[in-house]
Protein backbone atom coordinates (compact mmCIF):
# COMPACT_ATOMS: atom_id res chain seq x y z
CA UNK A 1 0.00 0.00 0.00
CA UNK A 2 1.36 3.48 -0.72
CA UNK A 3 1.69 5.28 2.79
CA UNK A 4 0.39 8.58 1.30
CA UNK A 5 -2.74 7.06 0.36
CA UNK A 6 -4.35 6.30 3.72
CA UNK A 7 -5.58 3.28 4.71
CA UNK A 8 -8.68 3.57 2.01
CA UNK A 9 -11.11 0.83 3.57
CA UNK A 10 -11.67 3.26 6.74
CA UNK A 11 -12.96 2.41 9.58
CA UNK A 12 -16.92 3.82 9.68
CA UNK A 13 -18.11 5.20 12.20
CA UNK A 14 -15.57 5.32 15.08
CA UNK A 15 -17.53 7.36 18.25
CA UNK A 16 -14.64 8.91 20.57
CA UNK A 17 -14.96 5.79 23.09
CA UNK A 18 -13.11 4.03 20.06
CA UNK A 19 -10.33 6.59 19.28
CA UNK A 20 -8.07 5.70 21.94
CA UNK A 21 -9.04 3.41 24.66
CA UNK A 22 -6.19 4.68 27.11
CA UNK A 23 -8.04 7.83 27.36
CA UNK A 24 -11.32 6.53 28.66
CA UNK A 25 -9.85 3.59 30.57
CA UNK A 26 -10.30 3.01 34.44
CA UNK A 27 -8.01 4.69 36.50
CA UNK A 28 -7.32 0.65 37.96
CA UNK A 29 -3.11 0.60 37.99
CA UNK A 30 -1.18 -0.20 40.79
CA UNK A 31 0.21 2.81 42.81
CA UNK A 32 4.10 2.63 41.35
CA UNK A 33 6.95 4.19 43.76
CA UNK A 34 7.26 7.43 41.92
CA UNK A 35 10.18 10.14 41.55
CA UNK A 36 10.62 12.73 39.56
CA UNK A 37 14.13 14.37 38.22
CA UNK A 38 13.33 18.01 37.50
CA UNK A 39 11.34 20.35 39.09
CA UNK A 40 10.53 23.06 36.83
CA UNK A 41 7.37 23.93 35.31
CA UNK A 42 7.00 20.90 33.18
CA UNK A 43 8.15 18.49 35.71
CA UNK A 44 5.24 20.00 37.79
CA UNK A 45 2.64 19.64 35.39
CA UNK A 46 3.34 15.67 34.20
CA UNK A 47 3.92 14.34 37.98
CA UNK A 48 0.63 16.10 38.71
CA UNK A 49 -1.51 15.08 35.92
CA UNK A 50 -0.18 11.74 36.65
CA UNK A 51 -1.38 12.02 40.29
CA UNK A 52 -4.44 13.30 39.47
CA UNK A 53 -5.38 9.37 37.17
CA UNK A 54 -3.51 7.11 39.48
CA UNK A 55 -2.58 6.71 43.38
CA UNK A 56 0.87 7.08 42.88
CA UNK A 57 3.12 6.89 45.76
CA UNK A 58 5.72 9.56 44.95
CA UNK A 59 8.76 8.79 47.05
CA UNK A 60 11.41 11.02 45.41
CA UNK A 61 11.79 14.52 44.02
CA UNK A 62 15.13 15.97 42.85
CA UNK A 63 16.25 19.34 41.58
CA UNK A 64 19.56 21.27 41.95
CA UNK A 65 17.03 24.34 42.34
CA UNK A 66 16.43 24.03 46.40
CA UNK A 67 13.47 26.68 46.09
CA UNK A 68 12.01 24.67 43.27
CA UNK A 69 12.76 21.61 44.72
CA UNK A 70 11.18 22.53 47.84
CA UNK A 71 8.03 24.29 46.49
CA UNK A 72 7.06 21.03 44.34
CA UNK A 73 7.81 18.75 47.32
CA UNK A 74 4.87 21.03 49.18
CA UNK A 75 2.28 20.65 46.58
CA UNK A 76 3.13 16.73 45.81
CA UNK A 77 2.48 16.56 49.57
CA UNK A 78 -0.82 17.85 49.45
CA UNK A 79 -2.20 16.15 45.80
CA UNK A 80 -0.58 12.89 46.40
CA UNK A 81 -2.90 9.98 48.24
CA UNK A 82 -1.79 10.03 52.08
CA UNK A 83 -0.37 13.66 51.57
CA UNK A 84 3.41 12.12 52.50
CA UNK A 85 6.05 14.22 51.99
CA UNK A 86 8.34 12.92 49.33
CA UNK A 87 12.15 12.71 49.86
CA UNK A 88 14.21 15.80 48.34
CA UNK A 89 17.55 15.28 46.71
CA UNK A 90 19.98 17.60 44.53
CA UNK A 91 21.73 14.45 42.82
CA UNK A 92 19.52 11.75 40.51
CA UNK A 93 22.23 9.02 41.64
CA UNK A 94 21.56 9.63 45.40
CA UNK A 95 17.80 9.14 44.64
CA UNK A 96 17.54 6.61 42.82
CA UNK A 97 19.72 4.76 45.33
CA UNK A 98 17.66 6.08 48.29
CA UNK A 99 14.44 5.70 47.06
CA UNK A 100 14.17 3.03 44.66
CA UNK A 101 11.44 3.75 42.46
CA UNK A 102 9.83 1.90 40.00
CA UNK A 103 8.54 5.13 37.84
CA UNK A 104 10.85 8.43 36.73
CA UNK A 105 9.76 11.18 35.30
CA UNK A 106 12.38 13.36 34.12
CA UNK A 107 11.28 16.78 33.10
CA UNK A 108 15.51 18.21 33.08
CA UNK A 109 16.72 20.93 30.71
CA UNK A 110 17.69 18.69 27.50
CA UNK A 111 21.45 18.30 28.25
CA UNK A 112 20.21 16.46 31.22
CA UNK A 113 17.76 13.95 29.84
CA UNK A 114 20.97 10.81 28.62
CA UNK A 115 22.66 10.39 31.83
CA UNK A 116 19.54 10.32 34.41
CA UNK A 117 17.35 8.71 31.62
CA UNK A 118 19.96 5.56 31.28
CA UNK A 119 20.57 5.53 35.15
CA UNK A 120 16.90 4.82 35.80
CA UNK A 121 16.61 2.44 33.37
CA UNK A 122 19.44 0.86 34.40
CA UNK A 123 17.91 0.74 37.93
CA UNK A 124 14.84 -1.14 36.89
CA UNK A 125 12.19 1.25 36.83
CA UNK A 126 10.38 2.46 33.83
CA UNK A 127 10.23 6.05 32.54
CA UNK A 128 8.72 8.92 31.45
CA UNK A 129 10.52 11.06 29.44
CA UNK A 130 10.38 14.47 28.37
CA UNK A 131 11.41 15.21 24.69
CA UNK A 132 13.61 15.69 22.87
CA UNK A 133 15.21 12.60 24.22
CA UNK A 134 18.60 13.93 23.35
CA UNK A 135 20.86 16.67 22.24
CA UNK A 136 22.80 14.36 20.22
CA UNK A 137 22.37 11.45 18.15
CA UNK A 138 24.22 9.15 20.21
CA UNK A 139 22.80 9.45 23.45
CA UNK A 140 19.15 8.68 21.87
CA UNK A 141 20.94 5.57 20.71
CA UNK A 142 22.52 4.50 24.27
CA UNK A 143 19.14 5.44 25.77
CA UNK A 144 16.81 2.93 23.23
CA UNK A 145 19.25 0.54 23.63
CA UNK A 146 19.35 0.82 27.30
CA UNK A 147 15.25 0.45 27.35
CA UNK A 148 15.61 -2.50 25.07
CA UNK A 149 18.43 -4.03 27.24
CA UNK A 150 16.36 -4.29 30.61
CA UNK A 151 13.14 -4.21 29.01
CA UNK A 152 12.02 -1.11 30.55
CA UNK A 153 9.00 0.49 29.36
CA UNK A 154 9.36 4.65 28.27
CA UNK A 155 7.31 6.88 27.09
CA UNK A 156 8.25 10.01 25.67
CA UNK A 157 6.33 13.45 26.29
CA UNK A 158 5.16 13.63 22.65
CA UNK A 159 1.58 14.33 24.15
CA UNK A 160 0.22 14.64 20.75
CA UNK A 161 -0.28 11.15 20.54
CA UNK A 162 -2.37 10.88 23.20
CA UNK A 163 -4.82 14.20 22.12
CA UNK A 164 -8.37 13.38 21.82
CA UNK A 165 -9.39 15.60 19.14
CA UNK A 166 -5.97 14.83 17.00
CA UNK A 167 -6.35 11.15 17.73
CA UNK A 168 -9.92 11.58 16.39
CA UNK A 169 -8.93 13.52 13.20
CA UNK A 170 -5.66 10.56 12.65
CA UNK A 171 -8.67 8.14 12.38
CA UNK A 172 -11.32 9.43 10.93
CA UNK A 173 -9.38 11.97 8.51
CA UNK A 174 -6.13 10.21 7.23
CA UNK A 175 -7.00 6.57 8.32
CA UNK A 176 -10.48 6.70 6.22
CA UNK A 177 -8.66 7.95 3.46
CA UNK A 178 -10.86 11.37 3.19
CA UNK A 179 -7.34 13.07 2.19
CA UNK A 180 -6.34 11.05 -0.58
CA UNK A 181 -3.00 10.97 -1.70
CA UNK A 182 -0.73 13.38 0.37
CA UNK A 183 1.72 15.44 -1.62
CA UNK A 184 2.91 17.73 1.09
CA UNK A 185 2.65 18.26 5.12
CA UNK A 186 3.87 21.73 6.28
CA UNK A 187 4.67 21.81 9.78
CA UNK A 188 5.66 25.44 11.32
CA UNK A 189 5.62 27.50 14.59
CA UNK A 190 5.95 31.59 14.75
CA UNK A 191 5.64 32.07 18.37
CA UNK A 192 7.93 34.51 18.91
CA UNK A 193 9.77 32.42 21.23
CA UNK A 194 13.81 33.16 20.99
CA UNK A 195 14.90 35.12 24.14
CA UNK A 196 16.04 38.95 22.63
CA UNK A 197 17.12 40.15 25.92
CA UNK A 198 20.96 40.77 27.03
CA UNK A 199 21.29 39.86 30.74
CA UNK A 200 24.74 40.41 32.30
CA UNK A 201 26.51 37.72 33.61
CA UNK A 202 26.27 37.12 37.58
CA UNK A 203 27.25 35.18 40.15
CA UNK A 204 24.90 32.07 40.24
CA UNK A 205 21.74 32.37 43.24
CA UNK A 206 22.56 30.59 46.47
CA UNK A 207 20.23 28.29 45.81
CA UNK A 208 20.94 26.72 42.50
CA UNK A 209 23.90 24.28 42.10
CA UNK A 210 25.04 25.36 38.91
CA UNK A 211 28.11 23.19 38.57
CA UNK A 212 25.45 20.00 38.97
CA UNK A 213 22.77 22.02 36.61
CA UNK A 214 25.68 22.42 33.93
CA UNK A 215 26.73 18.66 34.29
CA UNK A 216 27.88 17.60 31.04
CA UNK A 217 27.16 20.96 29.01
CA UNK A 218 30.41 23.38 28.72
CA UNK A 219 30.23 25.48 31.95
CA UNK A 220 29.13 29.13 30.74
CA UNK A 221 28.90 32.53 32.62
CA UNK A 222 25.63 32.55 34.60
CA UNK A 223 23.09 34.73 33.69
CA UNK A 224 19.14 35.20 33.64
CA UNK A 225 18.53 33.34 30.56
CA UNK A 226 20.36 30.22 31.60
CA UNK A 227 17.87 28.98 34.50
CA UNK A 228 14.68 28.92 34.71
CA UNK A 229 12.90 28.03 31.17
CA UNK A 230 14.99 29.88 29.19
CA UNK A 231 18.13 27.60 28.44
CA UNK A 232 16.70 26.94 25.12
CA UNK A 233 18.46 30.30 24.26
CA UNK A 234 21.75 28.49 24.02
CA UNK A 235 22.37 25.86 22.13
CA UNK A 236 24.97 24.22 24.63
CA UNK A 237 21.85 23.07 26.49
CA UNK A 238 19.57 22.09 24.05
CA UNK A 239 18.62 21.99 20.14
CA UNK A 240 17.26 25.63 19.62
CA UNK A 241 13.18 26.24 18.57
CA UNK A 242 13.43 22.69 16.19
CA UNK A 243 14.26 20.86 19.59
CA UNK A 244 11.35 22.18 21.43
CA UNK A 245 8.94 22.95 18.76
CA UNK A 246 9.63 20.79 15.65
CA UNK A 247 9.70 17.62 17.69
CA UNK A 248 6.59 17.74 18.51
CA UNK A 249 5.06 18.28 15.17
CA UNK A 250 7.22 16.62 12.80
CA UNK A 251 6.58 13.61 15.97
CA UNK A 252 2.58 14.35 15.30
CA UNK A 253 2.99 13.55 11.85
CA UNK A 254 4.99 10.26 11.70
CA UNK A 255 1.93 9.30 14.10
CA UNK A 256 -0.69 10.06 12.00
CA UNK A 257 0.91 8.94 8.84
CA UNK A 258 2.96 5.81 9.99
CA UNK A 259 6.20 7.29 8.61
CA UNK A 260 9.69 6.18 10.18
CA UNK A 261 13.27 7.73 9.62
CA UNK A 262 13.00 10.13 6.99
CA UNK A 263 15.74 9.78 4.16
CA UNK A 264 17.56 12.76 3.72
CA UNK A 265 17.27 16.48 5.73
CA UNK A 266 18.30 19.54 4.42
CA UNK A 267 17.95 22.73 6.22
CA UNK A 268 18.88 26.43 5.77
CA UNK A 269 18.73 28.93 8.62
CA UNK A 270 20.48 31.51 11.22
CA UNK A 271 19.92 34.84 13.05
CA UNK A 272 19.20 36.79 10.66
CA UNK A 273 17.18 39.57 12.26
CA UNK A 274 17.69 39.44 16.09
CA UNK A 275 21.54 40.24 16.07
CA UNK A 276 22.63 41.71 19.59
CA UNK A 277 20.47 38.78 21.75
CA UNK A 278 22.92 36.54 23.86
CA UNK A 279 20.81 33.80 22.30
CA UNK A 280 22.64 31.66 19.90
CA UNK A 281 19.98 29.73 18.55
CA UNK A 282 18.46 30.77 14.82
CA UNK A 283 15.61 33.00 14.77
CA UNK A 284 14.70 31.92 11.29
CA UNK A 285 14.90 28.20 9.92
CA UNK A 286 13.10 26.21 7.16
CA UNK A 287 13.92 22.06 6.78
CA UNK A 288 12.41 19.23 4.84
CA UNK A 289 12.78 15.93 6.14
CA UNK A 290 12.35 13.77 2.86
CA UNK A 291 10.13 10.40 3.25
CA UNK A 292 10.46 9.02 0.28
CA UNK A 293 8.47 11.11 -2.34
CA UNK A 294 6.47 12.97 0.71
CA UNK A 295 8.26 15.86 1.70
CA UNK A 296 7.55 17.27 5.34
CA UNK A 297 8.53 20.94 5.43
CA UNK A 298 9.16 22.92 9.16
CA UNK A 299 9.18 27.09 9.01
CA UNK A 300 9.69 28.65 12.01
CA UNK A 301 11.08 32.34 12.33
CA UNK A 302 10.74 34.49 15.01
CA UNK A 303 9.56 37.49 13.31
CA UNK A 304 6.46 38.80 11.48
CA UNK A 305 2.96 36.92 11.90
CA UNK A 306 1.40 33.42 11.45
CA UNK A 307 0.49 33.37 7.67
CA UNK A 308 -3.12 32.14 9.87
CA UNK A 309 -3.61 33.12 13.12
CA UNK A 310 -5.82 30.05 14.16
CA UNK A 311 -2.60 27.70 13.05
CA UNK A 312 0.33 29.51 15.15
CA UNK A 313 1.92 26.38 15.85
CA UNK A 314 0.95 22.95 14.04
CA UNK A 315 0.30 20.97 10.80
CA UNK A 316 -0.85 21.09 7.35
CA UNK A 317 -1.43 17.80 5.32
CA UNK A 318 -2.62 18.82 1.47
CA UNK A 319 -4.23 15.61 0.17
CA UNK A 320 -5.50 15.53 -3.74
CA UNK A 321 -9.06 15.14 -2.20
CA UNK A 322 -8.84 17.73 0.79
CA UNK A 323 -6.47 19.68 3.57
CA UNK A 324 -6.52 19.31 6.76
CA UNK A 325 -4.77 21.75 9.52
CA UNK A 326 -4.12 20.47 13.06
CA UNK A 327 -2.85 22.32 16.30
CA UNK A 328 -2.58 21.67 20.17
CA UNK A 329 -6.16 24.14 19.99
CA UNK A 330 -8.09 22.15 17.13
CA UNK A 331 -8.20 20.64 13.87
CA UNK A 332 -10.15 21.74 10.57
CA UNK A 333 -10.80 19.14 7.80
CA UNK A 334 -11.91 20.80 4.14
CA UNK A 335 -12.64 18.31 1.55
CA UNK A 336 -12.54 19.40 -1.81
CA UNK A 337 -16.12 20.32 -2.71
CA UNK A 338 -17.67 19.14 0.82
CA UNK A 339 -18.92 20.42 3.93
CA UNK A 340 -15.94 21.43 6.36
CA UNK A 341 -15.06 19.86 9.43
CA UNK A 342 -14.00 21.44 13.04
CA UNK A 343 -12.94 20.37 16.38
CA UNK A 344 -11.31 21.72 19.21
CA UNK A 345 -9.47 20.90 22.15
CA UNK A 346 -10.89 19.00 24.75
CA UNK A 347 -11.22 20.57 28.43
CA UNK A 348 -11.44 18.45 31.33
CA UNK A 349 -12.15 21.38 33.83
CA UNK A 350 -14.56 19.46 36.20
CA UNK A 351 -13.58 16.72 36.37
CA UNK A 352 -10.17 17.74 37.56
CA UNK A 353 -10.99 21.32 39.29
CA UNK A 354 -7.05 21.41 39.93
CA UNK A 355 -6.59 22.01 36.18
CA UNK A 356 -8.42 26.14 36.85
CA UNK A 357 -6.15 27.18 39.31
CA UNK A 358 -2.52 25.65 38.71
CA UNK A 359 -0.25 27.59 38.28
CA UNK A 360 1.17 27.95 34.64
CA UNK A 361 -0.36 25.05 33.60
CA UNK A 362 -1.21 24.85 29.71
CA UNK A 363 -4.78 24.03 30.57
CA UNK A 364 -5.63 22.58 26.91
CA UNK A 365 -2.59 20.42 26.96
CA UNK A 366 -3.41 18.63 30.60
CA UNK A 367 -6.04 16.00 29.18
CA UNK A 368 -3.46 15.12 26.70
CA UNK A 369 -0.66 14.51 29.45
CA UNK A 370 -3.57 12.47 31.49
CA UNK A 371 -3.65 10.52 28.57
CA UNK A 372 0.02 9.83 27.80
CA UNK A 373 -0.03 8.75 31.69
CA UNK A 374 -3.12 6.27 31.37
CA UNK A 375 -0.92 4.91 28.05
CA UNK A 376 2.35 4.78 29.79
CA UNK A 377 0.36 3.14 32.72
CA UNK A 378 -1.20 -0.08 30.68
CA UNK A 379 1.97 -0.59 28.71
CA UNK A 380 3.43 -0.99 32.34
CA UNK A 381 0.74 -3.55 33.17
CA UNK A 382 0.96 -5.11 29.71
CA UNK A 383 4.84 -4.70 29.43
CA UNK A 384 4.14 -3.44 26.21
CA UNK A 385 4.94 -0.36 23.86
CA UNK A 386 3.73 2.73 24.89
CA UNK A 387 2.31 4.94 21.99
CA UNK A 388 4.98 7.42 22.26
CA UNK A 389 7.94 4.68 22.71
CA UNK A 390 11.39 5.55 23.51
CA UNK A 391 12.48 4.29 20.10
CA UNK A 392 9.77 6.68 18.04
CA UNK A 393 11.18 9.35 20.56
CA UNK A 394 14.55 8.91 19.23
CA UNK A 395 13.54 9.08 15.28
CA UNK A 396 11.97 12.26 16.09
CA UNK A 397 14.46 14.11 18.21
CA UNK A 398 17.40 12.42 15.85
CA UNK A 399 15.35 13.94 12.45
CA UNK A 400 15.75 17.63 14.50
CA UNK A 401 19.05 17.07 15.49
CA UNK A 402 19.99 16.13 11.81
CA UNK A 403 18.36 19.64 10.35
CA UNK A 404 20.45 21.97 12.85
CA UNK A 405 23.22 19.96 11.82
CA UNK A 406 22.68 20.06 7.69
CA UNK A 407 21.85 24.12 8.68
CA UNK A 408 25.39 24.31 10.62
CA UNK A 409 26.84 22.38 7.38
CA UNK A 410 25.35 23.93 4.52
CA UNK A 411 24.68 20.73 3.42
CA UNK A 412 22.05 18.05 2.68
CA UNK A 413 22.16 14.62 4.78
CA UNK A 414 21.58 11.64 3.84
CA UNK A 415 20.56 9.04 6.98
CA UNK A 416 21.15 5.18 6.73
CA UNK A 417 18.01 3.78 9.38
CA UNK A 418 20.32 1.05 9.56
CA UNK A 419 23.51 1.60 10.27
CA UNK A 420 22.38 4.91 12.32
CA UNK A 421 24.51 7.05 10.34
CA UNK A 422 24.89 9.73 7.56
CA UNK A 423 25.88 8.32 4.54
CA UNK A 424 29.07 9.43 3.12
CA UNK A 425 29.72 12.12 5.52
CA UNK A 426 32.67 11.86 8.18
CA UNK A 427 32.50 15.40 9.40
CA UNK A 428 28.41 15.22 10.07
CA UNK A 429 29.07 11.77 11.47
CA UNK A 430 31.70 13.05 14.19
CA UNK A 431 29.02 15.72 15.16
CA UNK A 432 26.91 12.67 16.08
CA UNK A 433 28.29 12.87 19.56
CA UNK A 434 28.31 16.01 21.36
CA UNK A 435 31.47 16.08 23.81
CA UNK A 436 30.99 15.75 27.38
CA UNK A 437 32.59 18.22 30.18
CA UNK A 438 35.02 16.18 32.56
CA UNK A 439 34.17 13.90 34.81
CA UNK A 440 30.83 13.32 33.09
CA UNK A 441 31.35 10.69 30.60
CA UNK A 442 29.09 10.40 26.92
CA UNK A 443 26.97 7.05 27.24
CA UNK A 444 27.52 4.99 24.91
CA UNK A 445 24.83 2.41 23.22
CA UNK A 446 27.00 -0.98 23.62
CA UNK A 447 27.54 -0.28 27.18
CA UNK A 448 24.49 0.21 28.51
Amino acid sequence: MNRRTFFQSGIAGLGMASLAPHLFAAEKSAAPRTALIGCGWYGKADLLRLIQVSPVEVVGLCDVDKTMLSEAADIVTQRQKGQKRPQTFGDYRELLKQTQPELVLIATPDHWHALPAIAAIQSGADVYLQKPISVDVVEGQAILAAARKHNRVVQIGTQRRSTPHLIEARNQILKEGKLGTIGLVEIYCYYHMRARENPPNVAPPENLDYEMWTGPAPLLPYNSLVHPRRWRAFMEYGNGIVGDMCVHMLDMVRWMMDLGWPDHISSDGGIYVDKTSRANISDTQTATFQFGSLPVVWTHRTWGSAPDPQYPWGATFYGDKGTLRCSVNSYDFQPNGGAPVHRDVTYELDKYPEDKTEKDLEKHVAPAIRGHMLDLLQARENRGKPVADVEQGHISSASCILANMSMELGRSLKWDKEKQRIVNDDEANRRLRRPYRAPWVHPEPDQV
